[in-house]
């Protein structure tokens, strides 16, 4: 099974308006690297789809973002697992591009990249209306994780709802819950 993550507020501590410009600003949220290896060892397939307009905006550089992803890689590679495809977005909001989340191109990249024919049956987890809506119009099924911009998502679920949507306190939450059912 393919396991898409949002970065920023998932895998690593963020709040809505803050960018993460540098690499020693970069920091994981407690058990999420290893939740990605053991999901990984257990032979699904993790992705990262990341909207990453602070690139557009001049905050960082192409380069930047990469050392980042790199060292997100390591991480989960010394925890025994790996990450099959991240994607991601340099625009800004009002560009209008089709990557940017809540828009599929992300989604779209991460199925062509990994040879799949539908996303129908993947995991979407993020911390965002965005991330939701985007896995919502891919075919995914949906987690909202209540780190980072979590539980101001929940509360805003409350009064527009997106349909079936499971609710998980942190990335770490929602793999034992995988797993328990894969198991």
């Amino acid at each position: 099974m393919l396991i898409i993550l949002d970065r920023d507020g998932v895998i690593n501590a963020y709040e809505d308006g803050d960018y993460i410009c540098r690499p020693e600003d970069w920091i994981p949220l407690p058990g999420s690297i290893e939740a990605i290896a053991r999901l990984s060892r257990a032979g699904h397939k993790v992705a990262v789809a990341t909207n990453q307009s602070g690139v557009g905006r001049g905050f960082y550089t192409e380069q930047t973002l990469a050392v980042m992803h790199d060292r997100l890689r390591e991480l989960v590679q010394r925890s025994g697992g790996q990450i099959d495809h991240v994607a991601w977005c340099p625009h800004l909001p009002s560009e209008g591009c089709d990557c940017r989340k809540p828009g599929t191109g992300l989604l779209v990249q991460i199925r062509d990249a990994l040879a799949l024919d539908t996303l129908d049956g993947s995991w979407l987890v993020g911390d965002s209306r965005t991330d939701l809506e985007a896995g919502q119009k891919a075919g995914c099924q949906l987690a909202l994780v209540r780190t980072g911009n979590g539980r101001n998502t929940e509360e805003g679920l409350k009064m527009a709802p997106l349909g079936t949507v499971d609710v998980f306190n942190s990335l770490s939450e929602f793999a034992n819950a995988i797993l328990q059912r894969t198991d």
